[in-house]
């Protein structure tokens, strides 16, 4: 009897945080969302870093066909404010040196990680010409991208999919994770790394009504401070 009431209760809140989309509209985003994870990892595009552009002409039309735009999932030029500058390149140092010398340093006097998988970035050390390369990408793919594909796309393409109070939170997370397994290349410490500063750029976005900016700045300013470190040698 306990158990079956248990089993009710369960049904409740999943019931209670399910859309009224119908099975053909949640295989629609499935697939949407899969393909916006997938694609940059496929090696369809022969170019360093130009998966971004099929990506984002997949995000302009599949909006459009939704009679959406991007202001929809939280980006707009004319939302660009100092503001969001300021504060984003604030919490993306805050960040940094909270998971470089607080975190990561508390946890792993518990927890053994191995080595990050930095092969993509090995000849980064004292190479100038790289690093400018590098740190341009990390604003236009790290910040710009990445937001709009995962905190701005991904994310609101969930919450349809959710209903109820806990819509929000549940759509946050999944999001997160999804976010943080894109980064698996990386290794566990790598992965770990992306939950966390995903949470902290999609928590900053949410609190500032939604406006993207606020996540683009922060995670531009944490990747970039990230790749001065590895050129300098550290």
């Amino acid at each position: 009897m306990q158990k079956c009431n248990l089993c009710k209760e369960l049904i409740l809140v999943l019931n209670g945080n399910l859309s009224t989309m119908s099975i053909k509209e949640i295989l629609v985003c499935l697939a949407a969302i899969i393909f916006v994870v997938l694609v940059p990892h496929s090696g369809v595009v022969p170019f360093p870093f130009g998966y971004a552009i099929p990506v984002l002409i997949f995000i302009w039309f599949y909006l459009k066909r939704s009679g959406e735009n991007f202001e929809d999932i939280g980006f707009s030029f004319k939302w660009f404010e100092i503001k969001a500058a300021v504060v984003g390149t604030m919490s993306g140092i805050l960040l940094f040196v909270f998971l470089n010398w607080a975190f990561f340093p508390l946890i792993e006097k518990v927890l053994h990680f191995p080595p990050d998988n930095l092969g993509d970035f090995a000849k980064i050390k004292g190479n100038t010409g790289f690093y400018i390369f590098l740190v341009t990408m990390s604003w236009l793919i790290g910040g710009f991208y990445e937001e709009l594909a995962f905190h701005g796309f991904i994310f609101t393409r969930l919450e349809e999919m959710m209903a109820g109070k806990y819509a929000v939170l549940l759509s946050f997370l999944f999001t997160n994770m999804i976010f943080a397994l894109y980064h698996l290349q990386l290794g566990p410490r790598g992965v770990l790394n992306a939950f966390i500063a995903g949470c902290a750029y999609h928590g900053l976005m949410l609190y500032y009504k939604r406006n993207i900016w606020y996540a683009i700045f922060c995670h531009a300013v944490f990747d970039t401070i990230a790749l001065t470190f590895m050129y300098a040698g550290y």
